[in-house]
Formats: structure tokens, C-alpha cells, sequence
């Protein structure tokens, strides 16, 4: 069912707002990213904008589309013989989308970025520089001339190429904002590739594009995008210092004006334990029954002993050291002893899916693996979980932990980035979740021990539920607060020439 759009005010003209991405949920997702491209523009056309979406023609994108038809034959370009930019909807929102039909680029088995091997396309390069140069083409009004953004907003290094063949033009008057999803991918190529790029030679060089003897995607959107964000304030803060600016914090603060963070939301209609069908019961705040009915389900489902005192933890996500799964693994056998059962679902590293299985034999019924992803399953798993999980050594935002305090699963976290800014601690008043400091086994198992000792009082435990289910998680905030700074990059374009920052 389409969405009801807010309508503009009367005689006010809808800002026009170009998203550009190379994936989006449910048709393409590897991870957050894809949430938030399919949530944050139905939110801002909820809000009045005029929003439309470009995305690569992989398979599965162009099998969901509707309504696609040619807008323009492009021709032969970065490698491909023949290329053509189509203009559909969206499958559900019904927002308008521009697709890049690209078969040599695009239509291939695999992932969005790597290979079924799990190697990285060797023409990645080529791949993501035509997702920006198209976004430009479309900025500079050549491409659809019927609908001409005022702003472009590229999502993470696939798309920040955008920024900088903007910049490379300097009559396209439409603004640009980048923002950073994940500063440590970063879309790195040899240097001796930059001819494929088609863009004046001035930009590759130490304050271009140039990034110790490579080509840096990444950069390209922080050097030239008009407004930079993060998705939550403190993970803006923390990547402008060397410990967590990946060898771009000097670039972040050198910017430092025009870098800010804004939180994710998370869509509530997705993400809804009153009204999903993939969980066991529905629930909500006024009757929380459900929630024991998806706990009991989860258990039999993933083989977990039928133990009601049982705290059950769960961890949804990528298994990996940089998501502090080693520490959930190192505090494990601790946990298990004093009641705790985990249902984990993820795929990631080799050694620690190893690890986990494991875990899994030497516990039977107190720890579950599903390796790989399936949404519904881990909808059943926030659902029927007591506990979920998000140590990470960093996290920009992280979304499990919203999807956890919405279906009243308390969220245990470590304290960086969007987890330090979403789930509350320490005082009794406004405790949302747990929150620990160390990247140590021992610290989150001490962390764990506390939710145990809650657990005990269950009107405490409610009280603490509630609050976090009572939180506004939509995007409507977030929205209003990117409709803001669209006006304030706007506001910079109108007031100076497009400067090239090389």
C-alpha cells in the first residue's frame, strides 16, 4: 500500500531531492545502509519534499521495479558497451526511481560489491563512478531535464563520486550532501586507474582524490560534498580524532564546519511487534502477553531449552571482531553457567562462525547458530529475546539496538557512536539498556550480570521495557532535522561560486 504524502504548503514550491545509492531494503541489502535509503526518502516526501531515488540495475533491482521505461540511451562509458538511465517506482513507496541498465556492469550473480566467491569486483571502480556521474548528469539537468535536483544526497563511498564530478562542473547549482554510513569501508583503487574516472586531472592529487598512493571513493564525498553527516552525533565526533578516523581524520576536520551527525530512525511500519507477521503473537505497550508467546516460540524454533528463568540473549549482525563478537564468545562459557541462553544469527568471519558452532555443540540448548541472514528469523529472534546485543569496537549508528528497544528487548551495548547515543544507562529514571566501556570479554559479561540481577524484578525489568518501547524511533525527527540542512547547503550554494577544494 502506497504511504499518504504530506502535501506543500500552498504556492511553495517542493524541494527536489536526489538519493543516491547502490543498495536499498528489501531489494538489495548487505547491511544498514539499506534501511535507510528504503525509510529516510518516504520520510521526507512524508514531510512535503518532491523525493526520487537513483540506484545500479542489478538484478534484483530491476526485477522490482515498476513501471521502468528508457529516459535516456547513455551509450558506451566506463567499460560498458551499452548503458541506459530508466525512470519507474518503487516497489511499496511508490517513490520514483532512476535506474542505471548497465548488463556489464550490473546484471551479474554475487553480491552488490563482491563476487559469489567473496572476492571484490574487479571493476568496482567503474561500477560506482557511473552510479555518480550519472547522479551529476542528472544534478546538471542534462540527464532528465523534466526534473532537476536542487539537492543530491549520496549514501556512503558507492555513491560519494557524485560530489566530485559535481564539483567538476561548475555551473550545476544543486547542492550535495554526503554521508558517512561506515567511514572504515572506503572504496579504495590503485592510482593508476584514475583515467577511468573521466575527471579533470587536478583532482587527483594529495587534496583531491589522491589517498596514500590510491584513489579514495570516501574521500571524493568528504573533499566536495557542500554538507557532510554521520549518522549519529557522536560517531561525527569520534571520527575526526586519529584513533577512529581511519586516515581521513585530518580531511574530517579539516571540514569541521560542515560535518554534523544525525541519527537514524528506524521504519516503524517494518518494525512493528503490534502488527508483524513474522513473529509468533503480537504485542505492544498495552499488552505485553505476546512478547512471552514470541519468547517460548524462539526457543523451540532454534532448539533452545525450554527454560523460563532463562535470560535469553541474542546477537543479530555480522560476525566480526569490529562488531565485538570475540567478546561475546570470550565471555560465553561464564554466561552459560549462570543461566543465559543466546540465539545468534549472522555470517562473517570464518574463525568466528567456526567458534560459534563451537559454542553451539558444547552447549546444547543453551546456544543456537543460524549462519547467514533471513529477515524474518530475525525478527522472531529481537521478538522472543530478552537481551540484544551490540558490543561493537565502533558503530556509526547501529539499528539492531533501535530494533530492540521498539519490540521491548533491552539493548546491551558498548559506548561508541550511535549506541552511546541511543540506550540509556546508569540512571534508574530514564534506563533504556545496559551500557559497558572495556572492548573486554570481562567487561560485557559483567554487563550481562547486571541484566541478570534486573531480570529478578520483573516490575523493574517491565518499567525499563516500556520506556524504550515509548521512544519515538520513527523517522519523522530525523527527516526534519536533513530537510534543515538540505536549506543550509542550499543556502551555502546560493551565497558562493562552487568552490574546488584542490
Amino acid at each position: 500500500m502506497g504511504r499518504v504524502r504530506a502535501a506543500a504548503l500552498p504556492g511553495s514550491p517542493r524541494l527536489k531531492v536526489l538519493h543516491v545509492a547502490a543498495e536499498v531494503f528489501p531489494l538489495v541489502k548487505t547491511g544498514g545502509l539499506a534501511d535507510v535509503v528504503a525509510a529516510l526518502p518516504p520520510a521526507l516526501a512524508d514531510a512535503g519534499a518532491d523525493v526520487r531515488l537513483l540506484l545500479p540495475g542489478l538484478p534484483a533491482i530491476l526485477d522490482a521495479v515498476q513501471s521502468a521505461r528508457t529516459l535516456i540511451d547513455i551509450g558506451p562509458c566506463f567499460g560498458a558497451m551499452r548503458a541506459r538511465l530508466l525512470l519507474g517506482r518503487m516497489p511499496g513507496s511508490q517513490l520514483p526511481v532512476y535506474v542505471i541498465d548497465a548488463p556489464y556492469l550490473y546484471r551479474r550473480q554475487g553480491g552488490p560489491y563482491q563476487s559469489p566467491g567473496g572476492d571484490e569486483w574487479p571493476d568496482n571502480l567503474q561500477r560506482f563512478a557511473l552510479l555518480g556521474w550519472v547522479a551529476a548528469h542528472l544534478a546538471a539537468g542534462d540527464a532528465d531535464p523534466a526534473w532537476v535536483p536542487e539537492v543530491v544526497h549520496a549514501h556512503d563511498w558507492h555513491a560519494a563520486m557524485a560530489c566530485a564530478y559535481m564539483a567538476d562542473h561548475l555551473p550545476t547549482a544543486a547542492a550535495s550532501v554526503f554521508t558517512v554510513h561506515n567511514l572504515a569501508f572506503q572504496g579504495l583503487f590503485p592510482h593508476h586507474d584514475w583515467a577511468l574516472l573521466g575527471l579533470s586531472s587536478r583532482f587527483m592529487s594529495p587534496s583531491g582524490i589522491e589517498f596514500h598512493g590510491q584513489l579514495s571513493f570516501m574521500k571524493a564525498g568528504l573533499k566536495f560534498a557542500d554538507k557532510i553527516t554521520t549518522v549519529s552525533p557522536s560517531y561525527a565526533a569520534e571520527i575526526a580524532a586519529s584513533a577512529d578516523g581511519c586516515g581521513l581524520d585530518g580531511v574530517i576536520r579539516g571540514r569541521a564546519g560542515d560535518v554534523s551527525g544525525i541519527l537514524n530512525g528506524i521504519d516503524t511500519a517494518v518494525w512493528n511487534p503490534g502488527a508483524d507477521r513474522a513473529i509468533a503473537a503480537p504485542y505492544d505497550i498495552g499488552r505485553l502477553a505476546g512478547k512471552r508467546v514470541c519468547r517460548l516460540a524462539l526457543q523451540q524454533a532454534m532448539g533452545l531449552a525450554a527454560d523460563d528463568q532463562a535470560l535469553i540473549l541474542t546477537v543479530v549482525s555480522r560476525l566480526s571482531s569490529q562488531k565485538g563478537l570475540d567478546l561475546v564468545l570470550g565471555a560465553l562459557p561464564a554466561l552459560v553457567r549462570a543461566g543465559v541462553q543466546f540465539a545468534v544469527q549472522g555470517t562473517g568471519d570464518t574463525a568466528i562462525e567456526a567458534a560459534f558452532r563451537i559454542a553451539e555443540r558444547a552447549h546444547p540448548g543453551r546456544v543456537s547458530l543460524h549462519i547467514g541472514y533471513d529477515e524474518a528469523r530475525a525478527h522472531q529472534m529481537i521478538a522472543g529475546a530478552d537481551l540484544i546485543a551490540v558490543p561493537s569496537r565502533f558503530e556509526p549508528c547501529g539499528l539492531t539496538q533501535l530494533y530492540g528497544l521498539r519490540y521491548g528487548t533491552l539493548p546491551l551495548v558498548r559506548r561508541v557512536g550511535g549506541l552511546a547515543d541511543t540506550v540509556s544507562d546508569g540512571d534508574a529514571r530514564c534506563q533504556t539498556g545496559f551500557v559497558f566501556d572495556a572492548a573486554t570479554p570481562a567487561a560485557l559479561e559483567a554487563c550481562v550480570m547486571r541484566a541478570l540481577e534486573l531480570k529478578q524484578d520483573v516490575s523493574a525489568w517491565q518499567a525499563v521495557m516500556l520506556r524504550g518501547m515509548a521512544r519515538d524511533l520513527s523517522w519523522t525527527g530525523p527527516a526534519r532535522d536533513y530537510l534543515a540542512l538540505y536549506d543550509e547547503a542550499r543556502a551555502a550554494r546560493i551565497a558562493a561560486p562552487r568552490l574546488v577544494r584542490v
